[in-house]
């Protein structure tokens, strides 16, 4: 299953163009962190095909509430990291670095 139709099962969004958005934005922020000194290839490796589909997760879970720190609501508290993806995924990314020649 791709991850665009996991996406859609787990969170019954009728918009493709949203989940599509949100599979875009995490596919950028791994290839980032991936190569940040190089220009990315076109593919996102298949090793980070999961992770790109969580990332996608975090962010279609913070729609709404761009830019916000914390909220707390009937003894709900939320609070998000300062990025659309949580630093904790992003740190499953190993970098790559070209040589010094």
């Amino acid at each position: 299953m791709d991850n665009l139709a996991r996406l859609k099962l787990r969170t019954n969004e009728p918009d493709e163009a949203i989940l599509r958005d949100c599979l875009e934005s995490a596919k950028a922020a791994i290839m980032a962190r991936r190569y940040p000194f190089q220009e990315w290839p076109y593919e996102l490796e298949r090793r980070y095909l999961d992770l790109q589909f969580r990332c996608a997760m975090d962010i279609y879970a913070k729609i709404g509430a761009e830019g916000e720190i914390s909220h707390n609501e009937n003894g709900v508290n939320r609070g998000y990291e300062s990025s659309w993806i949580s630093e904790s995924l992003l740190q499953e990314v190993t970098p790559l670095a070209g040589r010094v020649t």
